[in-house]
């Protein structure tokens, strides 16, 4: 058996195309259109390439955009003034900080100064927190863009029995949550593994869904994984390659040759959940616009 591929760069066109018609009949009623204003600190040349594929995405789907770059020796103090400046500044719709931040700064401090109602990112603590007690709420990107990728497929959550392996306030906790909530996509019994869990083959392979988002390089082997399981892996990393031109290849956090095997459904890395991650950025900044979530604001 040879799993299926759960097609990401599809899907996320999909999702773009119906925001692009969203955003045309948004302002089609003569509403202004969506404004997302990034912040970027710092040169960090990864940095810059996320902040670029965002960009464009604004563009082809009609939402306005701005990227206010400050240097990487900006301190905490003035940082969250630009910050404040956006949160007050009512023709901005979302606020995106570029992550990561220099060394010198704290994510979650910048973060928890962002007005929680332009928190497209839903990384604010308000939005994990009302996540959490099925409140509604910006969900983060990356879980929102998985759980379009199990609802365009139609995989079954109910009832499942779902590991999650990466427990960040990113991915791995939104996403179990998610998991487990009562809703369509959900229903799931969640076991959230991390960087001091014993023998996590011993979870792994239990797994009817495995969601692996911690960062290390082919971590997952075949061995590791249930028959038929369905795969979902977030992880994509740098490894050294002298075959390609540019030196190295991009891989998830599961061993793909091997696992895809035995797995019935799969991302592939490139190309899974990494699309689906900007295309709900894109969502969520024009639910941000239409005040959907917070409609007191």
């Amino acid at each position: 058996m040879s799993a299926k591929i759960i097609d990401g760069k599809k899907v996320a066109k999909l999702s773009r195309n119906e925001i692009r018609q969203d955003v045309e009949e948004w302002t089609g009623d003569e509403n202004r259109a969506p404004f997302l204003q990034v912040v970027l600190v710092g040169n960090n040349p990864a940095s810059d390439v996320y902040v670029g594929a965002k960009t464009r995405v604004c563009k082809e789907v009609g939402i306005k955009t701005d990227t206010k770059r400050l240097p990487d020796t900006v301190s905490a103090k003035e940082l969250k003034k630009t910050i404040r400046i956006f949160n007050n500044d009512e023709s901005v719709d979302g606020i995106l900080v570029q992550l990561p931040l220099p060394t010198h700064l704290s994510s979650d401090d910048v973060i928890e100064s962002i007005d929680y109602h332009k928190d497209v990112d839903g990384f604010h603590p308000m939005n994990i927190g009302r996540l959490t007690i099925d409140q509604p709420s910006f969900v983060s990107c990356t879980p929102a863009g998985i759980f379009e990728l199990l609802k365009h497929y139609s995989i079954p959550t109910k009832g499942k029995h779902a590991v999650v392996v990466g427990a960040s306030n990113i991915v791995g906790r939104p996403v179990s949550i998610m998991l487990s909530k009562e809703e369509s996509i959900g229903k799931a019994t969640t076991t959230v593994c991390h960087k001091y869990t014993k023998d996590l083959t011993q979870h792994t392979i239990s797994a009817d869904i495995l969601v692996v988002a911690a960062g290390q390089p082919n971590l997952i082997k075949a061995e590791m994984v249930k028959e038929g399981a369905v795969i979902i892996d977030v992880g994509i990393n740098r490894v050294a390659d002298e075959k390609k031109d540019k030196g190295y290849s991009l891989v998830g956090d599961c061993h793909f040759e091997s696992v895809k095997d035995k797995a019935s459904w799969i991302t592939p890395v490139p190309g899974g959940v990494g699309p689906m991650t900007v295309a709900m950025l894109m969502k969520n900044t024009l639910l941000a616009a239409k005040k959907s979530i917070y409609p007191e604001n």
